[in-house]
C-alpha cells in the first residue's frame, strides 16, 4: 500500500466490486471479495478507522448480552472471536474482568447467585473463544486480587474477554484486501454515485462513484457491478447519493476516557448514576473508562467529548475505584455506533445486530447495498455475509477463507526478545513492534539495518521507531501525522505528542514529498487536537501544568482557559 494508495490514478478502473468507507466493516469486506477473486476498489474519505471502528472499547468479546434471548447469537460471537484470534493472533490479548456485587442490598447474596448461574451458562461456549470459566470469589478474594476496590462487596464474578487495536485490526484487513489485487484510496470522499440509464430516460442500475481527493482535489472514477455502502454512522448520507436510496439508524455516540497508568491490571464493572454498566479496562500501558450511549444528532465529522460525559464515566467508575481520580487523563475518543433504527427503547438496550439493505429490492435502486448496525466483534461474519450476497449478483459460489487465512503477520508466533538481539533494538520497543506487525515486524525492522538512524525512537510513550513511521507511510497508506498515529499510536501515550508531534510531521512530510512549512503546519494540527481530546477531561493541577506545556508548543489560549473553568467549577 503505496503512501497515496494510488491517488492519481488518470484512468477510469473497471470493478466488480466499489466498497465505500474504510471502517471495520468495509475493509472487512473489501478483503473478503479480494479474497474470493473480484476486483475490488475502496474509498474512505478520512483515514481507515477513522470513526467508531477505531473509537470504540477495542474488545473481540463473545456476546454476553445475548445470552438470555438469543443464545445463538452468543455462540456466533464466540466462534467468530475463535476464528478472529486465529487469523491475528499477536493482535488479540486476554481482558479479564472483575464483576463486584456490593452487599449493601438485601438482595445482594440472590444478585451474586444470579450472576454466578449467568455466567456459568456463559462458560458453555467459552471453548468457542479460547476462554477461561468463570470464577465465584469471597470478598477477602476480591481484595486480594484488587485491593482498590472500596465499599462492602458481597462478593465478585471473574470472566474474560479479547481486546484488540481496532485501528490495526482495519489496516491489516485494507492491506490483505491490496496484496489479492484490491484498489485502496483513503482520503477520497465519494461525491456522486453513478447510474445507468432505462429505457425511458430514468436512472436505473447503480454502475460506480466519482470521488475526489481531499488532500489534492484530484478527481478519480470507478465502475463496477456492486456497490457497498460501508460507512457506519454515515450510511444515510452515503445512501442519499443515489436518489430513491436511504437507511435509517439510531446513532449513539459513546466516549471513553484515557488515563496515563494502569490503575488496575483487572476491567472492573461498575454502574453509573443511571444503572448502566460501565467499566475501567486496561489497555497495555495505559488505562480507560467507558463507555456512554447517547442519541446523537450532530456533525460527525466534528466528534469530540464533553466534560459532562468524561464526567458521568468519572462519577461511576470512582464509587468502586476511587485512585481513578488520582490518575493522569491524557486524552478521550469519542465514536457514534451505527445502530439499528428503533423507536422508543433506551439507548443501551438498542440493538447490536447488523443488517443487510437491498436498494435494489426496497428502492428500486439495484446494484447498491448498504451495510448497517454491527460491531467490531461481528465484522468478519458480516463481511462473510454481505460477500456472499455479492456473489448471488454476479451468479456464482465462491467459498469463504477468511475464518482462516490469517491476516498480514499473523501466520505465526514472534518471540519478541530474539528479535531485538538480531536488530539490536531495545526490547520494549520491538515487544510493542510485534504486536502491531507480527511475523512483518522484519520487514520493518529491516530498514534500519540499512541506516542506523532509522532505529532512533521518535514517541518515547510507546515506543514508536523512526522506522515504523516510515513503512506507515510507503505501505500502510498513511498520508498525514493523524494516519501514523492511527497505525503505530504515536503520540497517544503520557505527553500527549509533545515529545513527538515535530518529528513524526518531518518524517512524513519527508515521506510524502511535502515542504518543511507543511510539516510544521501537521505537527501543529495534531498538537491542537491531542489537546482538544485532552481538554474535557482535565482539572485541578493538571490544568497548571498543561498551560506551561501549551505555552512551550504554542498551544491555544481558549481551550486552557476552558479547562480553568472547568477545574473551577469541578471545585465548587
Amino acid at each position: 500500500m503505496r503512501s497515496s494508495v494510488e491517488p492519481t490514478l488518470d484512468a477510469t478502473p473497471t470493478h466488480d466490486v466499489i466498497v465505500i468507507g474504510g471502517g471495520i466493516n468495509g475493509t472487512g469486506v473489501a478483503r473478503d471479495c479480494a479474497l474470493r477473486g473480484f476486483r475490488v476498489a475502496l474509498f474512505e474519505k478520512n483515514d481507515l478507522a477513522f470513526g467508531a471502528s477505531g473509537n470504540n472499547s477495542g474488545m473481540i468479546h463473545g456476546g454476553p448480552r445475548y445470552l438470555t434471548d438469543h443464545p445463538e447469537v452468543t455462540e456466533q460471537s464466540c466462534r467468530d472471536s475463535g476464528y478472529i484470534q486465529a487469523i491475528a493472533p499477536n493482535l488479540l490479548f486476554r481482558i479479564p474482568f472483575l464483576f463486584p456485587i456490593p452487599s449493601h442490598t438485601a438482595r445482594a447474596k440472590v444478585m451474586l447467585a444470579a450472576v454466578d448461574a449467568f455466567f456459568s451458562y456463559y462458560d458453555k461456549f467459552q471453548p468457542l473463544k479460547h476462554g477461561k470459566p468463570h470464577t465465584r470469589l469471597t470478598p477477602s478474594e476480591v481484595k486480594r486480587l484488587e485491593p482498590g476496590l472500596v465499599g462492602d462487596i458481597a462478593g465478585a464474578v471473574t470472566f474474560d474477554e479479547w481486546g484488540t487495536d481496532g485501528h490495526r485490526l482495519c489496516v491489516l484487513n485494507a492491506i490483505d484486501a491490496r496484496e489479492h489485487g484490491a484498489s485502496i484510496y483513503v482520503h477520497h470522499e465519494v461525491e456522486d454515485v453513478t447510474r445507468a440509464k432505462n429505457m425511458n430516460g430514468s436512472d436505473g442500475r447503480v454502475t460506480g462513484v466519482i470521488a475526489r481527493d481531499t488532500l489534492t482535489g484530484k478527481r478519480v472514477t470507478a465502475t463496477a457491478k456492486v456497490v457497498v455502502n460501508a460507512t457506519g454512522a454515515w450510511s444515510p448520507v452515503t445512501a442519499s447519493l443515489a436518489e430513491g436510496a436511504s437507511t435509517k439508524l439510531r446513532p449513539g455516540k459513546g466516549i471513553h476516557v484515557v488515563y496515563d497508568r494502569r490503575v488496575s491490571n483487572y476491567a472492573i464493572m461498575s454502574n453509573a448514576i443511571d444503572g448502566r454498566q460501565i467499566f475501567v479496562m486496561p489497555w497495555g500501558n495505559i488505562s480507560w473508562i467507558g463507555t456512554t450511549d447517547d442519541d446523537f444528532y450532530g456533525d460527525l465529522d466534528q466528534l469530540k467529548a464533553t466534560t459532562d460525559e468524561v464526567r458521568y464515566l468519572v462519577q461511576g467508575i470512582a464509587r468502586v475505584l476511587p485512585s481513578i481520580r488520582d490518575a493522569r487523563v491524557i486524552g478521550t475518543t469519542a465514536g457514534v455506533r451505527p445502530t439499528l433504527f428503533q423507536y422508543g427503547p433506551l439507548e443501551d438496550k438498542l440493538s447490536r445486530e447488523h443488517e443487510i439493505v437491498d436498494h435494489g429490492v426496497r428502492d428500486k435502486v439495484p446494484g447498491l447495498f448498504s451495510m448497517i448496525g454491527g460491531k467490531l466483534a461481528s465484522f468478519r461474519v458480516f463481511a462473510e455475509e454481505m460477500t456472499d450476497r455479492v456473489c448471488e449478483e454476479f451468479g456464482e459460489l465462491r467459498p469463504c477463507s477468511t475464518h482462516k487465512d490469517p491476516l498480514p503477520g499473523g501466520d505465526a508466533v514472534v518471540a519478541a526478545e530474539g528479535v531485538a538481539d538480531q536488530y539490536a533494538v531495545p526490547e520494549p520497543a520491538v515487544r510493542r513492534l510485534v504486536y502491531r506487525h507480527g511475523t512483518r515486524v522484519h520487514a520493518v525492522l529491516s530498514r534500519a539495518t540499512k541506516d542506523a538512524n532509522e532505529r532512533a525512537v521518535v514517541c518515547p510513550c510507546e515506543p514508536v521507531l523512526e522506522c515504523e513511521v516510515r513503512h506507515a507511510c510507503r505501505e500502510e497508506g498513511a498520508r498525514t501525522l493523524e494516519d501514523v498515529s492511527r497505525r503505530t499510536r504515536l503520540g497517544l501515550g503520557a505527553c500527549g505528542a509533545m515529545r513527538c508531534a515535530h518529528r513524526g510531521a518531518q518524517i512524513v512530510a519527508q515521506e510524502t514529498g511535502q515542504p518543511p512549512r507543511e510539516a510544521h503546519a501537521m505537527a501543529a494540527r495534531f498538537l491542537l487536537d491531542r489537546y482538544q481530546n485532552r481538554a474535557v477531561g482535565i482539572g485541578g493541577a493538571q490544568v497548571l501544568q498543561e498551560e506551561l506545556l501549551a505555552s512551550r508548543f504554542g498551544i491555544g489560549a481558549g481551550l486552557l482557559a476552558h479547562a480553568k473553568r472547568i477545574s473551577a467549577s469541578d471545585e465548587r
